[in-house]
């Protein structure tokens, strides 16, 4: 008796630090993540928790690519239990700079707590956590080797890196809705894996556009050179705030192409069943959210900070208003969809001169 209530008071205090970290290193997923039905919740908190320590490992200054790539490599051996995780903690902690935001901190110094829920879900869930956590890891290790400070090659490219970081999430997302849904998603599961990727892609790109100049301040881009190249613009010559009408246009392509994959990530949220409010509005208030984004750059499209991009509370407390009457009602959300990406450029997801 002793015994199992110790287990289940170390499993209380566990979920309130995770809540405590969730709410800490993301203002927008600790909104949305609670919508979810319990059991989606917890699995989807801490599949979070786990993609953010790697992001963690991946935008500290401090590191070096080698150290970078060990640390990453590390972090799978630890989510895989094939390794300590306070003695990764231990070994990172004390390397990571003031760049790292306090609760970041915090979260590698607990990761051995995070873990310890993620080893209480049963195997399939823990089989999509790591599958997840591999390849953000992959990618990661991939994409810091090319030192991207002047841009990324082509838009192919910039798809290859959002799916490593984006895609896979909605991949992990879909395998876990259908966990929750096996019977109402079977037959969809398939179209919903491949329009997963199309969502984790236009959130990855909305948050590449809004934090171009930031990022151009640390010394990195994500933006395409030959879709820039296409109007006239070198990305070697881009500089904190300064722009011009060849930037600009090829900004403007990327927002279309942006607004395209959200038409997918729209289309996928509306193959969730319509009674799954909770599900539904963790994926819309997203969507939403970066749709506004969009329209936002595209309005101001000659900004050169990135909080001239950033949408207000009283825009996101409308998306949560609306979507929250109509999530189960698809007539309503299409006529709201409509009107919020009214004027927005759109573009095939491919690239070609």
């Amino acid at each position: 008796m002793i015994d199992t209530q110790i287990i289940l008071n170390k499993h209380i205090h566990n979920q309130n630090l995770q809540t405590e970290l969730l709410h800490g290193v993301s203002r927008t997923f600790a909104l949305t993540i609670p919508q979810l039905p319990a059991d989606l919740r917890n699995v989807v908190s801490n599949a979070y928790l786990l993609c953010r320590a790697i992001d963690t490992i991946e935008d500290e200054p401090a590191l070096n690519f080698e150290e970078k790539k060990k640390f990453c490599d590390w972090f799978t051996d630890v989510v895989d239990q094939k390794s300590d995780p306070r003695l990764f903690s231990e070994a990172l902690s004390p390397l990571l700079s003031d760049s790292t935001i306090p609760m970041e901190h915090e979260l590698i110094q607990q990761i051995d707590r995070v873990l310890e829920i993620t080893q209480e879900f049963d195997q399939a869930h823990q089989e999509v956590l790591s599958r997840c956590i591999h390849l953000m890891s992959e990618g990661m290790t991939l994409f810091q080797e090319l030192e991207n400070k002047t841009g990324l090659n082509t838009l192919e490219e910039m798809d290859k890196y959002c799916y490593y970081v984006a895609g896979v999430v909605g991949e992990l997302l879909t395998d876990l809705f259908y966990f929750h849904l096996p019977k109402e998603l079977s037959s969809k599961r398939e179209e919903m894996m491949k329009l997963s990727v199309s969502f984790g892609q236009s959130l990855q790109m909305t948050n590449i556009l809004k934090d171009i100049w930031e990022d151009q301040k640390r010394g990195v881009c994500w933006l395409p050179k030959d879709v820039f190249n296409y109007y006239n613009f070198d990305l070697s010559q881009l500089k904190s705030g300064k722009t011009n009408k060849d930037f600009q246009n090829g900004l403007i392509h990327l927002i279309g192409i942006a607004h395209t994959h959200l038409n997918n990530a729209f289309k996928y949220t509306l193959m969730i069943p319509a009674d799954q409010t909770g599900i539904r509005n963790f994926c819309l208030w997203a969507l939403f959210m970066s749709l506004l984004t969009l329209k936002k750059i595209h309005k101001n499209i000659e900004a050169t900070k990135s909080s001239d991009w950033k949408i207000s509370r009283k825009s996101v407390k409308r998306v949560i208003v609306v979507t929250k009457f109509s999530a189960n009602q698809d007539h309503l959300l299409k006529a709201y969809f409509n009107i919020t990406r009214r004027g927005l450029p759109e573009y095939p997801t491919t690239f070609t001169n």
